[in-house]
C-alpha cells in the first residue's frame, strides 16, 4: 500500500460506505453470521484508522438500517452487542486520534443501552476536530427525509419558517448531516449494484465504487484503491 501516490489536494472531504457482506463471508466459509460480523468489525477499524490517516474529514459507516429490524430476533440482538462492545473498545482510540463520533439516524428507537453507550463515547469525543466518524443507525434515507419535512412544517406552523424561504441549503440545515459536506466518494462492498436507501439527498453528486469484496475483507489496501480511481475521475456535478 502506498499512500503517497494520492493528490492530497484532491482528497474527497466525506466518504460514505455501504459494509455488505458479512453474513455471505461467513456463509462461504461454514460459520455462522456472528462471525461475519466481527470479522465486519475488524475492517470497520481498518477503515477508520485508514480515513483518518488519509486526511479525509468525515467517514460515515451504514452500519445499520431501518430494514435491519426485520432480520432475525438473535442476529439484531447479536449486533446491538457487537455495537456495545465496538463503542466501549474504541473509545481511547477514537480520543487518541482526536476523532469525533456521531450518529445519524432514529436515535430514540435504538434500544436504550446502546443509546447509553453511544451518547457516552458522543460526549466524551464531542472535543476531537481531526475527523467525524458517523455511524449510520436505524438509519433510512427516505425516513431521513420525512423526519426533515416533518420538522420544517412543524416550524412553518409555528410561524418560524416561511415556506418561500425554503430552498435546497435550507432543507439540508434539517437532515441528520446537517452542517457537513456531502459524501464525495460512496463505497458499496460486496458487488451489489444498490443504495439501499442511504443517503439520497446527500449523495445526489457522489462518485460511486462497487467493488466485489464482501465488507471483513476489505482491506486499507482497498480503500487506496477507491480514492485513487476516485481521483482519476471528473466530477461536473451536472455541469
Amino acid at each position: 500500500m502506498d499512500a503517497s501516490e494520492l493528490d492530497r489536494t484532491r482528497l474527497p472531504r466525506h466518504v460514505a460506505i455501504i459494509m455488505d457482506g458479512n453474513g455471505r463471508w461467513a456463509k462461504g466459509r461454514g460459520l455462522p453470521r456472528l462471525m461475519g460480523h466481527r470479522a465486519g468489525i475488524k475492517s470497520v477499524r481498518s477503515a477508520v484508522e485508514f480515513a483518518r490517516e488519509t486526511g479525509i474529514e468525515v467517514l460515515t459507516l451504514y452500519a445499520f438500517s431501518v430494514e435491519n429490524w426485520k432480520r432475525p430476533a438473535d442476529e439484531v440482538s447479536t449486533l446491538m452487542k457487537l455495537l456495545n462492545e465496538y463503542l466501549r473498545l474504541e473509545l481511547s482510540n477514537l480520543m487518541r486520534h482526536e476523532i469525533r463520533l456521531s450518529v445519524i439516524g432514529d436515535f430514540e428507537g435504538l434500544p436504550a443501552v446502546v443509546q447509553k453507550a453511544l451518547q457516552r463515547v458522543m460526549k466524551e469525543t464531542e472535543g476531537n476536530r481531526r475527523m467525524v466518524l458517523n455511524l449510520a443507525l436505524n438509519y433510512g434515507g427516505r425516513s431521513e427525509i420525512v423526519h426533515a419535512a416533518r420538522q420544517i412544517a412543524e416550524q412553518a406552523k409555528a410561524g418560524k419558517l416561511r415556506p418561500s424561504s425554503l430552498n435546497e441549503e435550507l432543507f439540508s440545515r434539517f437532515l441528520y448531516t446537517s452542517g457537513q459536506p456531502d459524501p464525495d466518494l460512496l463505497i458499496r462492498t460486496s458487488g451489489e449494484h444498490r443504495i439501499s436507501n442511504f443517503l439520497l439527498w446527500q449523495i445526489s453528486y457522489a462518485e460511486l465504487y462497487l467493488t466485489p469484496k464482501l465488507w471483513p475483507d476489505f482491506s486499507k489496501v482497498d480503500f487506496l484503491d477507491a480514492l485513487k480511481d476516485y481521483q482519476r475521475r471528473e466530477r461536473r456535478f451536472g455541469a
